[in-house]
């Protein structure tokens, strides 16, 4: 049976579709967790070269890949609204901005961690780590923005634009240590090229990867449900929804 995906662009039925999507992600989320940092920190080697401080990489790779990752959903969703006047697609780009930016802010810590004793300082100038860091100032912006403009689709359309312009600082990352001679260390993980770390370190690594996408994803279920409801406040449905559940 052909499920009609486009009813779901109501904030009405998407609300109900988070709701019993959220339970699924966290726990499937909390799952990989444990089992990633388990396979990261007791099983994976020890790096002849790095030794114990190498571990690092577990959380701040999934980390960096996930801000990345999540400013390029967020840009999508806020054209997508801006281009077709869509309300549920602006407030998912607006839900999403606090996970990418704690993402952000997690990738550039524990990279200041792993930093310290690999080149004897918490922080350079490195193109890597200020083009990382430019991130993190676009994603506080967006949400600044937003928050500083009452009408909420005045807000969605003005952090549509600065997000459409902030994509361009994602390859400049990405692309950053080869176009630069910097510090920072090259691609691990490469669609092009075999990975050059042993196979266990890969699959902690991955599966770390993939325990932070469900975790966005059920924590940007909960915020657009939040959103959805401060939003539709003064609708018939969410009226009925309050009395539900007073």
């Amino acid at each position: 049976m052909a499920i009609n995906w486009f009813k779901y662009s109501s904030p009405a039925s998407f609300y109900s579709l988070a709701g019993k999507l959220i339970p699924i992600f966290s726990i499937v989320a909390l799952i990989l967790f444990v089992v990633g940092l388990y396979i990261s920190f007791f099983v994976a080697p020890t790096d002849f070269q790095q030794s114990e401080a190498y571990r690092i990489i577990f959380i701040h790779v999934p980390a960096a890949w996930m801000s990345m990752f999540l400013y390029l959903i967020m840009a999508g969703w806020a054209a997508i609204g801006l281009a077709f006047n869509t309300r549920l697609s602006s407030m998912i780009a607006t839900a999403i901005a606090p996970t990418g930016a704690m993402f952000t802010f997690l990738a550039l810590w524990t990279g200041a961690l792993w930093g310290k004793p690999m080149w004897g300082a918490w922080w350079v100038w490195d193109a890597r780590l200020t083009s990382e860091l430019i991130l993190f100032f676009l994603y506080i912006g967006f949400m600044a923005l937003q928050a500083a403009i009452d009408d909420p689709r005045r807000a969605d359309k003005a952090g549509a634009v600065l997000a459409l312009v902030g994509v361009v600082n994602i390859p400049i990352i990405y692309f950053s240590v080869k176009w630069w001679n910097t510090l920072h260390q090259g691609a691990t993980v490469s669609l092009t090229e075999s990975p050059k770390m042993a196979s266990i370190m890969l699959t902690g690594m991955l599966i770390m990867s993939i325990a932070c996408w469900m975790y966005s994803i059920a924590m940007v279920l909960i915020r657009t449900r939040t959103i959805i409801l401060e939003r539709e406040r003064h609708t018939v449905w969410v009226s009925e929804l309050h009395k539900e559940t007073t």
